[in-house]
């Protein structure tokens, strides 16, 4: 490569929401930043989590001389143990953020590797590049924004942000950096793009909190349960000293609630009374005004505390008629109808619910219009690139940046697998590296390509047949009656009329054959074939069929 150019390789976290990465490349130095995943969508049926593909990493892992996280979020920590698998790598964020990474590590004892805390301000010095870490307002502590100047000029990363004038910990945003380092003169932006079709102003956090306040003030007599995300620190310490100052008891309840809470105790980013806190299992043994309980479940995932309470199944904690729960969180695309689902199921079981569209409980962690106006001000890029967003937050973006004078010529919208070049006073694409996603489940690592995920889909859409024979192949009989169970195929009140068709086709198509000496396999394909095309005629439907034949 020339060497005054430096590539962008795009491995996730563009056209989409989540698993965020990417890789800056100077002639044999890669660093990489964030390694983030997603959750799957319906049609991944059996996947627990999905990853990008590492592919080109693993094949220049030689270069690879850091990882660099902006967060402590999923989609940005939550690839980290797959990466470390493959690629000794060693891993710089902050304090917060490492800790959660340590605290996933612990699932992969025999994974070593190498951490190293940095705060706001640090300079660290890795080969050609020169990276500086930023502190910026999100909802989670310890987020970072990344100034990394090479030979080839400099980029500006954001990670997530928001410019919060009242922030939790009392440290903004660093603008008048982000100012300085624009003066200097920045070659690209890569900026998140989240909430780039939002006008306007993010709420601050504080505002969260004085909502917050007033609605427990005016609930004295009622046990509060709160759902929030266990991310979301600064919630979780305002939500806190109101509990501690309306003399609640606070009891945890979720296991990443649980962890996080106690991660972020440890290294000083939640501080409370400990005397304060009870265990969830004795909340009934107190007054309901004296009890407030955290809990995770705010997006209605199905087997969270908050959903399991609302279908009567948390055996610690039952929804009685004098419940407020409050959801201080807004639904994530895609999440709307197991929130609304839970809500509903609340009301049934006679508790009261707030949650965004009644009251100010919540506040995206992510900069709007108005701020993507002022990071852009700041900085100045010569060129753009908008990341961390579905395709059309790219296009939004792209279109925000050309109202502030950007030339359309200096903007790339990036997809997975670009790679992108820039020189001093150039930007362009040049190509595509193998990148994707890769879907991870209890048994390892897959793709989308995989036989186990095509069985999956078949099972879920078209069901199952297993077809049972007994054959004589000495003397070419069938012995006994077909034995046939569906599952997922036909309606209960279809079966048995369809079983004795099916029973029918089995016999005739068996009769058809000379049986005498001829091997199972053979008998079982044909089965296969015959029950198939019969099932197809009758239902519409490919389900997966099982033949087992055995010989007397």
């Amino acid at each position: 490569m020339n060497n005054n150019k430096l590539k962008i390789t795009f491995l996730g976290g563009v056209g989409e929401i989540g698993k965020n990465m990417t890789a800056l490349e100077y002639n044999d130095e890669i660093i990489i930043i964030d390694a983030g995943l997603t959750f799957p969508d319906d049609d991944l049926p059996g996947v627990d989590i999905v990853i990008p593909d590492m592919t080109y990493l693993v094949e220049n892992k030689s270069k690879i001389k850091a990882l660099l996280l902006t967060h402590g979020h999923e989609d940005h920590i939550g690839a980290v143990p797959f990466l470390l698998q493959q690629v000794n790598v060693p891993i710089y964020g902050s304090r917060l953020t490492l800790a959660l990474v340590e605290n996933k590590m612990k699932e992969y004892p025999k994974v070593k590797y190498k951490a190293i805390s940095v705060k706001p301000k640090n300079v660290l010095k890795l080969g050609s590049f020169s990276i500086e870490f930023i502190k910026v307002s999100h909802s989670i502590a310890g987020s970072l924004a990344i100034a990394v100047t090479t030979p080839a000029g400099t980029v500006v990363h954001t990670g997530d942000f928001k410019i919060d004038y009242e922030p939790i910990d009392g440290v903004m945003t660093d603008l008048p950096r982000l100012g300085e380092i624009g003066r200097k003169g920045v070659n690209l932006l890569l900026c998140e793009s989240t909430n780039v079709c939002r006008k306007g102003y993010s709420m601050s956090e504080k505002s969260v909190g004085r909502a917050l306040d007033e609605i427990i003030k005016n609930h004295a007599d009622n046990r509060i349960i709160v759902a929030t995300f266990a991310s979301n620190i600064h919630r979780m310490q305002q939500i806190m000293d109101i509990a501690e100052k309306y003399k609640r008891k606070i009891a945890f309840t979720g296991r990443s609630m649980i962890n996080v809470s106690e991660v972020a105790m440890k290294i000083g980013e939640l501080s409370f009374n400990r005397e304060n806190i009870v265990d969830i299992e004795k909340v009934d043994k107190l007054d309901d005004k004296e009890v407030l309980i955290m809990t995770t479940g705010s997006q209605g995932e199905p087997m969270s505390a908050l959903t399991r309470m609302a279908a009567g199944e948390f055996k610690s904690v039952k929804i009685r008629p004098n419940d407020l729960v409050i959801l201080s969180a807004s639904p994530i695309p895609g999440n709307e109808k197991n929130v609304y689902n839970v809500i509903n199921a609340l009301y049934k079981l006679g508790a009261d619910v707030i949650y965004d569209e009644l009251a100010d409980v919540h506040t995206s962690g992510h900069a709007c219009q108005e701020e993507l106006k002022l990071m852009h001000s700041l900085v100045k890029p010569k060129f753009f690139m908008p990341v961390h967003g579905e395709y059309r937050h790219l296009k939004t973006h792209k279109e925000l940046a050309m109202t502030l004078g950007m030339d359309a010529r200096n903007i790339i919208l990036p997809s997975i697998g670009m790679q992108v070049e820039m020189g001093p006073n150039s930007i362009k694409e040049v190509g595509f590296v193998t990148a994707g996603q890769r879907l991870v489940d209890g048994m390892g690592i897959g793709d989308m390509d995989s036989n186990v995920l095509r069985e999956r889909k078949q099972l879920a859409e078209d069901g199952i047949c297993v077809v049972c024979v007994n054959i004589n192949n000495v003397a070419g009989e069938v012995t006994s009656e077909p034995f046939i169970i569906t599952r997922g195929v036909v309606y209960a009140d279809e079966q048995e009329s369809f079983v004795q068709d099916a029973k029918a086709c089995i016999i005739a198509s068996l009769k058809e054959t000379d049986l005498r000496g001829v091997e199972p396999s053979v008998i079982r394909a044909s089965l296969r074939r015959n029950i198939s095309n019969f099932i197809f005629r009758r239902t519409k439907r490919r389900p997966m069929i099982l033949t087992i034949v055995t010989l007397d």
